[in-house]
């Protein structure tokens, strides 16, 4: 279950996070059915099997070795696709900005968006550079 949206923010998740109808969008470490739903409602389309080409990765991590995932992950979207890095923030936060920042480098990824996915969960979106995408 995903902890209470932000109170701070009056923008939807889904916006803030960029989904879009016909998306194809992956998640990976965690299971929320009420984002599930989200997406399916805007039209996205949640796969199963995760196959290369989709559009979003949502990927939550709590520690930061587990952000070495995303050397796999990286392969499963399009050079306009994205991962979003979902983790705690606050006093229970145990991978940092800086973590993300790196381990998306290490990947050939760059990041170029916060937000905030509720009030204890912050994302940070990786994306191919434009010097580095094929189409």
């Amino acid at each position: 279950m995903r902890p209470p949206r932000d109170p701070g923010s009056t923008r939807p998740l889904l916006d803030k996070l960029g989904v879009k109808p016909g998306m194809r969008v992956v998640l990976v470490g965690f299971e929320d059915l009420a984002f599930r739903a989200e997406l399916a409602e805007r039209g996205a389309v949640v796969e199963s099997e995760p196959p290369s080409g989709v559009d979003m990765v949502f990927y939550r991590v709590t520690e930061p070795a587990e952000l070495g995932g995303i050397r796999e992950l990286r392969h499963l979207i399009h050079d306009r696709g994205a991962i979003w890095v979902l983790r705690n923030k606050g006093p229970d936060r145990t991978v940092r900005d800086v973590d993300v920042i790196d381990a998306g480098r290490a990947f050939d990824l760059i990041d170029n968006k916060i937000a905030s996915f509720s009030d204890t969960v912050a994302a940070m979106r990786l994306v191919v550079p434009l010097n580095r995408r094929t189409k």
